[in-house]
């Protein structure tokens, strides 16, 4: 595929708000406000005028005394339905030259003593967590690879936040993998807050209508794109977001994307994250699981970007500590999932032909990240940092234009579980 191709598919973004829904109908409903505002001023004047020629002087006075009190009460209703966004919070675009890099990041990118409002301790704890699985999960894929490292990129941003990447490419085991943490204060439109929820939360309670929403956002993310056609791709992303509504949630998963079937891999794989959701609620697993087959999918394609895992979103069910216990064990068991899969399948042979049919498959996780992915549409419409929105995408990658699979196949089987997910525990 050209890099004409690669920018046909960035461009298809910009109709995109920052959660990956078509901003075509957040467009109409900016275009349908403004008309009716232009309307409704058209009406007011002519209303005004009117009641120019029909209001005695004696009622004109009366109600003249009147309206201050009136204007101070409707203010008073105002403040009361909810707060306004403050004059220094960040704009609904970052800018994409708004962080600096930094030789070293601070011991913390979350505001000391944040808030007011605002949850401090849980933003520092999700913080901590974030950065300790960083460190741990990066050196475990290093001795995994045994020979290449990872990089480190810090930096911060005037406006409160920052972030670390870590990317390892052209190892001996993995093609590229990052681990990214990022710290966000930004802001967002009402609107696009509550196009983003598949649950019908209330992200924008608490503001006042039509104010922009300045909210905190702590994640971990991370791909891991070997290069063996038998080593599955991996992904994962925990996340922690906070309003100044008060409007609080955690939101995460992990789910693998191979290119050939192997049932003991992903028996093993899923396995891991059913004891963990087990654990923490008997119901977990299989709404989680279900959750990921229906977000992975690339509609254009009818088919999943992989095989899945878990995948939850607005999650504010119960007390924040203890969907934080949850979001960290899952987190911590990320190496435990899928470092046996990955030690077990690095050298293995190969054919020329499995080879390409794993570029294919990439180029599938390409389309997928960069049309229907919440986290990268997420940076791009905010004005994240470009290199570590993009570094999910894997630095190889193959488009064969009309290509159909064998009947009967390993490929076909494949296409088969894409377009029809499987329980596999």
């Amino acid at each position: 595929m050209k890099f004409t191709g690669l920018f046909a598919l960035l461009a298809t973004l910009s109709y995109g708000d920052a959660f990956g829904v078509p901003s075509r109908q957040f467009g109409a409903v900016r275009g349908g406000a403004s008309q009716l505002m232009s309307s409704t001023k058209e009406n007011t004047e002519k209303e005004t005028k009117e009641a120019k020629v029909k209001v005695p002087k004696a009622e004109a006075k009366e109600a003249k005394a009147k309206a201050p009190k009136a204007e101070a009460k409707e203010e008073k209703a105002g403040d009361e339905e909810g707060k306004k966004a403050p004059k220094d919070a960040p704009p609904a675009h970052l800018g994409w030259n708004s962080h600096e890099a930094v030789e070293k990041v601070p011991d913390s990118l979350v505001k000391d003593g944040d808030g007011p409002d605002g949850n401090y301790p849980m933003r520092s704890k999700f913080e901590k967590m974030c950065r300790d699985a960083q460190i741990e999960i990066t050196k475990a894929i290093e001795e995994i690879d045994g020979s290449a490292k990872f990089r480190e990129d810090a930096w911060v941003r005037p406006t409160g936040g920052g972030g670390m990447s870590r990317v390892l490419t052209d190892g001996n085991v993995f093609e590229k993998a990052g681990v990214n943490l990022s710290v966000v204060y930004g802001t967002m439109p009402q609107e696009a807050l509550q196009a983003a929820t598949e649950r019908g939360v209330d992200r924008a309670k608490g503001m006042a209508p039509g104010e922009r929403v300045p909210f905190f956002a702590c994640g971990l993310s991370s791909v891991m794109h070997p290069k063996n056609p038998f080593a599955p791709t991996m992904h994962f992303n925990y996340r922690y977001f906070e309003t100044d509504g008060g409007v609080w949630w955690f939101g995460g998963g992990t789910d693998i994307t191979p290119s050939y079937i192997n049932e003991e891999d992903m028996t093993h794989f899923h396995g891991t994250y059913k004891e963990i959701c087990d654990k923490h609620d008997p119901e977990y697993y299989k709404e989680f699981k279900a959750w990921a087959d229906r977000y992975f999918r690339i509609e254009h394609r009818n088919e999943t970007r992989g095989f899945g895992g878990i995948f939850f979103d607005d999650q504010n069910d119960r007390d924040a500590d203890t969907i934080f216990e949850f979001s960290k064990e899952c987190l911590n068991s990320v190496v435990k999932a899928y470092g046996p899969i990955v030690e077990k399948h690095k050298d293995d042979e190969y054919t020329q032909k499995q080879k390409e049919w794993q570029l294919m498959r990439r180029g599938r996780y390409v389309e997928f990240n960069l049309v229907y992915d919440r986290g990268t549409v997420f940076g791009l419409k905010t004005g994240g940092r470009i290199e570590s929105i993009l570094m999910s995408l894997p630095e190889t990658a193959r488009w064969e234009y009309n290509h159909q699979v064998e009947e009967g196949s390993p490929e076909a089987e494949f296409l088969e579980v894409c377009r029809n997910p499987r329980d596999w525990v």
